[in-house]
């Protein structure tokens, strides 16, 4: 049986700009880069997805640096790194077919956004038929666009906005687990 493969998504120094708005869990980064360390040492897949944004002046885009992976998520030869465009990271990549080749049957995710491509990513990795286990608390939400007066809804906090899609996710497309508490 393969180890849990763990994907860490879009963990980059683009998600550092102040356009996104306020953010919950700071120490999101941080408990990725224990998950990775912890997958590393046991020598169990890991895969990096990167956003790289089609649109001009994006945060998350090449011409802005924002492409770059956060230091705590640095991959080291021989690490698979699929990017992508869109909120799922199956989607126009390599993903599924790598996962199916090394005969993961069992995933680990976290990343950032977890409304947006952590989300988007998990449910459709469920509708594939893998078991997906989300550390949530290595992943991260933020105000930003949820809050731009677009319905006459209140605003969610960061947290809000967090707590409120694992919930979504949870029991239906993925485990939600502790970082601390994933195993490869």
């Amino acid at each position: 049986m393969t180890a849990p493969a763990l994907i860490l998504i879009d963990i980059q120094t683009g998600f550092d700009s102040p356009v996104w708005g306020d953010r919950n869990n700071p120490d999101a980064e941080d408990k990725a880069g224990d998950l990775l360390a912890r997958w590393r040492r046991a020598g169990a897949p890991v895969i990096h997805i990167r956003h790289v944004s089609t649109e001009p002046g994006s945060p998350l885009g090449p011409a802005t640096g924002g492409t770059a992976f956060k230091p705590q998520v640095t991959p080291v030869a021989g690490e698979v790194i699929f990017d992508k465009s869109v909120n799922s990271a199956f989607i126009g990549t390599g993903l599924e077919a790598h996962l199916r080749d090394i005969g993961a049957t069992d995933l680990v995710i976290c990343g950032l956004t977890t409304p947006h491509c952590v989300s988007t990513t998990c449910r459709m990795a469920a509708n594939l038929g893998f078991r997906v286990s989300l550390a949530h608390d290595a992943c991260a939400a933020f105000t930003g666009n949820a809050n731009s007066g677009w319905a006459d809804l209140p605003a969610m906090t960061a947290t809000e906005i967090h707590t409120s899609a694992v919930s979504h996710l949870h029991g239906e497309f993925v485990t939600a687990v502790r970082a601390e508490d994933a195993r490869p």
